[in-house]
């Protein structure tokens, strides 16, 4: 099958896990795109039913949620296959295992734009070999993917502080969330009254929990914080929803108090939780781990105050102080004060409420979430058709590059050497700037430059960090050598505008950012017609009339002008500067 442009093959290693994409592949369909969507059908024809409701294609894989060596290399053989049967242009991998074999599948089938979607990281609570190895397979599912979508703000930090994926790979989409949350119908209060019947609720309290009965959900915590409340409000009942989870029980301990202590309720695993929210007063979610808890999402918007931890994801689901209470993981005896406040405080927990209520109906509307997927998805394919214009032009990089590399692989030894020497570890400058459409990519240079710091701890100026053998490298262009396995790698070209700095991208005019149409190059047409010399303005001209007029004729001409201005040494720096002026933007159209 001929690969499409609007194609994209969702993965999760479930068909529970599709509650996270309903939808969204039906909102793509009415924008053009085909959808298609693989994993493992939890109930019979539940993918099907899924796959039709969405107007997409339904794809069975074998995916088990645990460690299986045999059963994950047959999963991934036949998510390598429906790959390669389907050919998207898109795919995005979500949940552990359909994340790793799934991005490893679309490396294998060269999918040209693959996304990772990280809906927590279960080796936050791994001990040993295990978590090792978590550690390691979530590794390597980062690094098969272009873009790392993280569903709460203190996940993509959690991310950064495991050194799991560089920054510039990761981003949150608006304010996270997966999907958004559908908002509460109307009130059926015969349901309702038919549920506290079948509870036998009048008017006491409930404390309410929804999830799985395992330890990472806390709810050890949670029967030692529900006893204290008991002694102080014996009259509050505690409403688990869920129930326990096969390979990951509770504790015996743990198991005895849920099914003896008394006022807990238990409704097990429920195919809608909304209409059990009216009963609560406040939700419970002591967890140790979480990606965004949609939970919290709901019960918010049911207005119920949250009652939850300091781990990652859960604290993006409150804002502690004014939609609900934030305590440490793991402690029971603050969670229990946060609970006894909650239930004992009926204007306070109200007025909490209320306002997580108006946060997650500003910002999680199924509809608003959706549409950033959509508008992702459009950047994304924008940045796909750029790269692959000119074909001519990156099979040329690929050569000089690769050529380059092994010719200069000893000498560029021997300058590392000296760099060493005379400027300190580290050899090389690596940093992140905006590339072909603005796609952040890491930057590599030897370096020119010491780490002298003034009294205060700031950087020195440009011009007293930059020795003689840092301008040696520069004038020479040495310095730029290393920016050769950012060719191989696709991230630039030989030929095309220089690299700036990310902070430079919202300042540029519309014409400016033109010169993101194309990879940036080690040269350019404005590097051999002044360099450094050129003011901005001039600069951001030379940039775009080789967008407007770039040609591999034109790119000849160009590597041989560089020669000549690198005999020459000219343009290196700007007037009166060490290098070049901070571009703080510019009014020109």
């Amino acid at each position: 099958m001929p690969r499409r442009d609007k194609t994209i093959l969702f993965a999760v290693t479930s068909s529970i896990s599709l509650i996270f994409l309903k939808g969204q592949l039906e909102l793509l369909k009415r924008k053009g795109w085909t959808t298609a969507v693989a994993t493992a059908p939890a109930a019979p024809d539940q993918l099907e039913n899924f796959a039709k409701s969405e107007q997409a294609l339904a794809l069975p894989v074998p995916l088990e949620r645990e460690i299986n060596l045999k059963a994950d290399l047959v999963g991934l053989k036949e998510m390598y296959r429906v790959l390669r049967k389907f050919r998207p242009t898109i795919t995005n991998v979500g949940t552990p295992k359909a994340g790793l074999l799934g991005g490893m599948a679309a490396v294998a089938a060269r999918v040209p734009v693959r996304v990772y979607t990280l809906h927590g990281l279960r080796l936050e609570t791994a001990k040993g070999s295990k978590g090792r190895l978590l550690h390691l397979t979530e590794r390597l599912a980062m690094a098969c993917a272009h873009k790392i979508v993280c569903v709460s703000p203190s996940l993509r930090e959690r991310v950064h502080e495991l050194n799991l994926a560089p920054a510039h790979k990761t981003l949150v989409l608006g304010a996270g969330s997966p999907n958004g949350v559908r908002l509460p119908p109307p009130t059926d209060l015969t349901a309702v009254e038919a549920l506290k019947e079948q509870f036998k609720l009048q008017n006491q309290p409930v404390i309410g929990f929804v999830g799985r009965f395992t330890r990472d959900k806390g709810m050890a915590e949670l029967m030692q914080a529900f006893r204290q409340v008991q002694q102080r409000m014996p009259e509050t009942k505690l409403l688990l929803i869920g129930d326990y989870e096969e390979g990951d029980s509770v504790e015996t301990e743990v198991r005895q108090a849920i099914e003896q202590t008394p006022n807990v309720l238990r409704a097990g695993f429920v195919p809608d939780v909304y209409p059990y929210y009216p009963l609560m007063t406040v939700l419970a979610l002591p967890t140790y781990r979480e990606g965004f808890p949609t939970v919290a999402l709901e019960a918010a918007a049911f207005g119920l105050p949250l009652v939850t931890t300091t781990a990652t994801g859960a604290k993006d689901a409150v804002q502690d102080g004014v939609t609900g209470w934030q305590v440490p993981v793991g402690d029971a005896d603050a969670l229990a004060h946060a609970l006894l406040e909650a239930v004992s405080c009926p204007e306070e927990a109200t007025r909490r409420g209320k306002a997580g209520q108006e946060w997650v109906l500003e910002h999680f509307r199924p509809e608003k979430v959706q549409q950033r997927w959509v508008e992702f998805y459009e950047e994304l394919l924008r940045w796909n058709e750029l790269k692959n214009l000119n074909p001519e032009k990156r099979w040329l990089d690929l050569l000089v590059a690769s050529v380059g590399l092994a010719i200069l692989s000893l000498p560029m030894l021997g300058l590392a050497v000296l760099v060493r020497q005379k400027l300190g570890s580290p050899v090389l400058f690596a940093q992140v700037r905006p590339g072909l459409n603005g796609k952040p990519f890491t930057m590599y240079k030897f370096r020119t430059m010491t780490e002298e710091r003034g009294p205060d701890g700031e950087l020195l100026p440009d011009s007293v960090r930059l020795t003689s053998f840092g301008k040696f490298l520069r004038s020479t262009s040495l310095d730029e050598l290393p920016e050769l396995w950012n060719v191989l790698k696709g991230d630039m070209s030989l030929v095309g505008p220089r690299p700036l700095l990310m902070e430079y991208l919202p300042l540029y005019t519309e014409r400016q950012a033109r010169r993101h149409e194309v990879r940036p190059g080690i040269t350019g047409w404005a590097q051999v017609n002044g360099r450094n010399a050129l003011s901005w303005d001039e600069k951001f001209e030379h940039d775009v009339w080789y967008v407007e007029n770039r040609s591999l004729f034109l790119d000849l001409k160009i590597l041989l002008m560089t020669l000549q201005k690198v005999v020459k040494r000219d343009g290196i720096s700007a007037q009166g500067e060490a290098t070049m002026p901070r571009f703080r933007g510019l009014p020109s159209s």
